[in-house]
């Protein structure tokens, strides 16, 4: 039998803590998202070419409306394909 008086306490489940997300814009004080900068764009394309949503990238809303704005313009001339197979 277990002492009286002992305090047993079950030792925590491990658990895997994810980093907490940032916006990369406001960390490094980015005001403007250039379109002609399409390796910079393509972080933010998965590899279809499609604009990875905010909760994968972690990108304020504020950003993430640059960034598709961006991305659009950089279509438009041709920077970044609009549809890929494998664009990475």
């Amino acid at each position: 039998m277990a002492q009286e008086g002992a305090v047993r306490y079950l030792s925590p489940v491990a658990v895997d803590l994810q980093k907490k997300k940032y916006c990369r814009f406001k960390k490094s004080r980015i005001k403007y998202i250039d379109f002609k900068d399409a390796t910079f764009l393509k972080k933010f394309l998965n590899e279809q070419g499609k604009i990875l949503p905010r909760r994968v990238t972690g990108t304020s809303l504020k950003y993430q409306r640059k960034v598709a704005q961006a991305v659009k313009r950089a279509r438009h001339i041709a920077l970044l394909p609009y549809v890929t197979d494998l664009m990475k």
